[in-house]
């Protein structure tokens, strides 16, 4: 009785298969909890999707997925000489992002004593000012890369686009710099930014690193459904749950499978960006404040209110009036954010 993720399978390669075709030289991002589908699919999806490169955010997630993809790794968390990257690693498939000096000239001299060549790609700090070398850093770099192999540079962008000035601005830093590469990692250009930078750059090779509009792109080929786990007639006044919460009328309480365990509940500080926006979030906070929380589960067509909390694996729903309800062992829809989401069950037909 899970929390499902359902794909319409048909659909959904040949959104995948439209993406690869569309950008030469992709590098499907695999990360986190897989963008709902689970990091070992998507590596053996991105093998049959024929690319050479498949990118992971952390040093942990390499295990999931060097022994389900034949080609290479690229790591976006920098390697630091501080923290311990694990036996897998250094595997040869491995390629490390460099983001400081001191990692170029310590991953260089780990290769000396190991005897070694460990590929590496070498990131600039972007408007993001999350990881990277300044423009200033780059020669310095270049003399300390030794024995490492470099296979490209790095830019990771933000996401409010618009990003094509600064792309280019690095692309031409790159191209002046002592970095003897012509290959570009770059993430969160638009399709017509990476087309319009290949036109302006021609001498180099553009691998956009494609995450969300790969696996996520074409949102009508995914449903979430949650399993209806049971069913109570409650009256007014009726206190209910953990907390004992009094009901506010008469109606039906929904038991569905999803709680906290699966992210249900649990929300992502959100960007808002306008006044009506966080008009909307104001309105919502005096509504929780109330006792009142708004769930992601769809009853009848309608979004329903939590009845209370939500627990680790089942969430109550209230729904008013003498509505009729699904049967225990039915589904109902679930809104997610598919990054924060863990399913019981992916069924791709």
């Amino acid at each position: 009785m899970p929390l499902t993720l359902h794909v319409d399978g048909d659909r959904w390669r040949s959104h995948l298969r439209r993406v690869a075709e569309t950008h030469p030289g992709l590098v499907p991002v695999a990360k986190g909890n897989g963008y709902g589908l689970g990091l070992p699919r998507l590596a053996r999806k991105s093998d049959r999707l024929g690319v050479d490169t498949i990118a992971v955010g952390t040093y942990a997630e390499v295990g999931e997925v060097l022994p389900r993809f034949g080609g290479d790794v690229l790591v976006m968390t920098p390697w630091r000489r501080e923290l311990p990257v694990g036996d897998a690693g250094y595997d040869q498939r491995v390629v490390h992002t460099l983001s400081r000096v001191v990692d170029v000239q310590s991953l260089a001299a780990h290769a000396s004593v190991s005897g070694t060549r460990p590929r590496v790609v070498v990131e600039g700090l972007t408007s993001m000012a999350r990881h990277g070398l300044t423009r200033h850093e780059l020669s310095a770099a270049a003399r300390a890369l030794g024995p490492l192999r470099l296979t490209g540079f790095a830019l990771h962008l933000p996401m409010t686009g618009g990003n094509l000035t600064e792309a280019e601005q690095w692309a031409a830093a790159l191209q002046a710099s002592q970095l003897e590469t012509t290959r570009l990692f770059v993430s969160h250009l638009s399709d017509a930014e990476l087309t319009e930078l290949a036109q302006r750059r021609p001498g180099l090779s553009l691998r956009p690193r494609i995450g969300t509009s790969l696996w996520l792109g074409d949102r009508g080929a995914l449903r979430v459904a949650a399993t209806v786990l049971d069913r109570h007639q409650v009256q007014r006044g009726e206190r209910i749950g953990y907390r004992q919460r009094p009901m506010p009328r008469a109606g039906t309480l929904v038991v569905v499978a999803g709680g906290t365990a699966h992210g249900i509940g649990l929300e992502a500080p959100a960007a808002m960006t306008s006044l009506r926006q966080r008009a909307l979030s104001l309105a919502r906070g005096g509504l929780e404040a109330a006792g009142l929380s708004l769930s992601p589960f769809r009853v009848g067509g309608k979004q329903r209110w939590f009845a209370e909390p939500p627990h680790m694996q089942a969430s109550m729903l209230f729904v008013p009036g003498a509505g009729s309800v699904p049967n225990i062992g039915a589904e109902v829809d679930v809104d997610v954010r598919f990054t924060t989401t863990y399913v019981d069950a992916v069924e791709i037909s």
